[in-house]
């Protein structure tokens, strides 16, 4: 079931910015009197078309893009049959080269609006919630994962600075931009003690990786249960919602994460606990060979209420807020591509197609990181596609520019080939990436 909902939140947001993509072109297209064919949301074979005016309009079975056949241009269907005719007066190839260079824009400009107005709208709905970093801090630093173990952090510690500068909200932490620094530090507090963190290059590759964010740092909680899981160890031994560990094989518990730590270090047959219920202090003996969980979830903090921040804004605040943040999120998936482009990050950690894209949206249908996600697709689509490769919408610009600048305008047959190339290419592109993310789904 949980697969059903990732995959929908997928179709959905792709079909979307497909659609609308697309619409781009064909409006740009119909103004300046081109002839449309086809418009189609997917690839062929067709499920269901209608026919309005002059162009069909289709939806197709393969939900990995879609397109626009204008008459007269060489694209997708290498159509080289008509272009060999005379050219008519409603064809893409006999418009100005400005017209036809808008054409091609006219997706890409379409993608850009949207995500713009996706990130505004999210701004205006939903505002900014932040958690402040001194709340964590004073409330015994911060839990960490294998991770921010890997990284040099304990649970426990307290983030003081971002590279050398003093930072509000713990989200800072997590951001892109922190991720992404050459030369990033973490200064920490450890037992009264500053020390500093590294940063390595690479490590934004971690938080790729399926477990990657929920084994970095976060904040502590205390040792009450919130829950117990069905058929767990804790359900078999009847420990209780509302109990506070006290003792796990003869160490005090403080936190949470203590209790874990040594439910996972456990070396021996059995397992000693002591909880307190009640005001009664409980003990049991668990046998616990090759087990490394109880099965138990922790309640939230008291101080956690108070220690979010959320600013709200209004419809007028939200249109450059929003759209600030709209950029700032491209410039950090453009900074992260040229890491892969020159080998800083590798490829095949970085990169994420159909199944990571629909595994980031989750398996609960929440319409905030759909709307994220999905600006966040719609900026990027923009980018990739203006980029100068034959076959996409970049590819065509590239062509024209040069056709506007030279007033020379490419041989249809080297357009041609060099469309086969981009095609090539962009479906080697696809299967490395498709294969990628299969390994990285079993990995």
């Amino acid at each position: 079931m949980d697969w059903m909902i990732m995959l929908a939140q997928l179709l959905l947001s792709l079909s979307f910015l497909v659609a609308v993509h697309e619409m781009g072109h064909l409006l740009a297209a119909k103004y300046f009197g081109m002839r449309v064919e086809q418009f189609s949301i997917g690839f062929p074979p067709k499920i269901w078309s209608f026919k309005k005016g002059e162009t069909e309009y289709a939806i197709s079975a393969i939900p990995l893009g879609g397109y626009v056949k204008i008459s007269g241009m060489i694209d997708e269907s290498l159509d080289t049959e008509a272009m060999k005719l005379p050219a008519q007066p409603w064809e893409f190839r006999a418009k100005p080269a400005w017209q036809r260079l808008i054409v091609m824009l006219g997706g890409i400009f379409v993608n850009v609006v949207i995500g713009v107005m996706i990130f505004i709208g999210i701004t205006y709905v939903y505002g900014e919630t932040y958690l402040l970093k001194d709340a964590v801090n004073a409330n015994g630093g911060f839990q960490v994962g294998k991770v921010g173990e890997d990284l040099g952090l304990k649970s426990g510690d307290k983030i003081v600075k971002i590279n050398g500068k003093d930072f509000r909200y713990v989200e800072d932490i997590l951001h892109p931009e922190t991720l992404l620094s050459t030369d990033g530090t973490y200064t920490i507090e450890r037992n009264g003690e500053l020390k500093e963190i590294k940063i390595p290059a690479d490590f934004i590759q971690k938080f790729n990786k399926k477990e990657g964010p929920g084994k970095f740092v976060w904040i502590r909680y205390g040792p009450t249960i919130a829950e117990v899981e069905k058929e767990s160890v804790a359900e078999k031994i009847k420990l209780k919602k509302g109990d506070r560990f006290v003792e796990v094989n003869g160490k005090p518990v403080q936190y949470f994460d203590d209790m874990s730590y040594e439910v996972k270090h456990n070396t021996s047959d059995s397992l000693f606990l002591k909880v307190d219920r009640g005001g009664e202090v409980l003990s049991f003996r668990v046998y616990f060979k090759d087990q490394n969980r109880l099965g138990v979830g922790p309640e939230n903090p008291a101080f956690l209420e108070k220690a979010e921040e959320r600013i709200t804004y209004s419809f007028i605040e939200s249109i450059p807020k929003g759209t600030v943040r709209a950029f700032s999120t491209l410039a950090v998936q453009v900074k992260a591509l040229s890491r892969v482009v020159t080998g800083k990050l590798k490829a095949t950690e970085s990169l994420s197609g159909p199944i990571g894209i629909m595994q980031a949206f989750g398996s609960e249908w929440d319409w905030l990181r759909f709307w994220t996600l999905t600006g966040v697709l719609s900026l990027v689509l923009a980018f990739m596609n203006l980029l100068p490769i034959p076959a996409l919408d970049g590819g065509h610009v590239m062509f024209l520019t040069y056709e506007i600048v030279s007033r020379r305008k490419p041989s249809d047959r080297f357009l041609e080939n060099a469309q086969k190339v981009g095609m090539v290419f962009l479906l080697a592109l696809m299967v490395f990436i498709f294969a990628n993310d299969i390994i990285k789904l079993f990995s």
